[in-house]
């Protein structure tokens, strides 16, 4: 017949193997619980700054990210950059706004390929902006990456069997202190809006803002 001692210790043992289990799975269920809920913030946080369609920042987080960046410029030139697509009513009207939506997606990437590592946003609809590191505010300099940025964004959009071209008018304001960023986004939004009523051989130009750039 079993020893009762040694049966209860038996019991016992297994016991504190089970509550030691049990302990274990609880906090692994808790640690995989918050996981769970630190990604739905995360989840959360990037929903509320980013545009749902592009990926981009959207405006709110363009400003904030723009602040930051330019408190930490120690006073290096910055390029404030907005663009607008032309005519974009007229891709949605005629082909519809899924194939607008791909437009879209289309200048982000190549908005952002052109950035580099540099911030860009989509402000809403086909509105974007940037704020670009450039090594000079040299104005020959600032209209050959507009130039540049320009002839990308016109490249071919494949959609299917229909291939799209879209223009963008662009606006450029330096800008070298957080407390410029307002002015020279301003600055920039009147350029591009300039360069809207200005067309050559039915071709947008784009402009930059003059005023604040040195002649080199």
């Amino acid at each position: 017949m079993p020893d009762p001692l040694t049966v209860a210790s038996g019991i016992s043992a297994a016991g504190a193997l089970i509550s030691a289990w049990q302990l274990r799975n609880r906090a692994v269920r808790a640690e995989a619980e918050i996981e769970h809920l630190q990604a739905e913030l995360a989840a959360e946080r990037h929903a509320a700054s980013h545009d749902p369609l592009t990926g981009l920042p959207n405006r709110r987080a363009f400003h904030r990210l723009a602040a930051a960046l330019l408190t930490d410029s120690a006073g290096k030139p910055l390029i404030a950059v907005v663009l607008d697509l032309d005519d974009f009513k007229q891709v949605n009207d005629r082909y519809g706004h899924a194939a607008g939506d791909q437009v879209l997606i289309s200048v982000a990437q190549r908005l952002s390929a052109f950035a580099g590592d540099d911030l860009v946003a989509r402000l809403g609809g086909d509105e974007f902006a940037g704020l670009l590191t450039t090594p000079t505010v040299d104005r020959r300099w600032i209209d050959h990456a507009t130039r540049r940025l320009c002839d990308s964004l016109a490249a071919p959009i494949h959609l299917g069997a229909v291939s799209l071209r879209v223009t963008a008018s662009v606006g450029l304001a330096p800008v070298t202190c957080p407390t410029q960023l307002a002015e020279a986004l301003c600055r920039a939004d009147e350029a591009m809006y300039r360069a809207k009523s200005v067309t050559s051989g039915g071709t947008r130009r784009q402009l930059v803002d003059s005023a604040h750039l040195a002649e080199r």
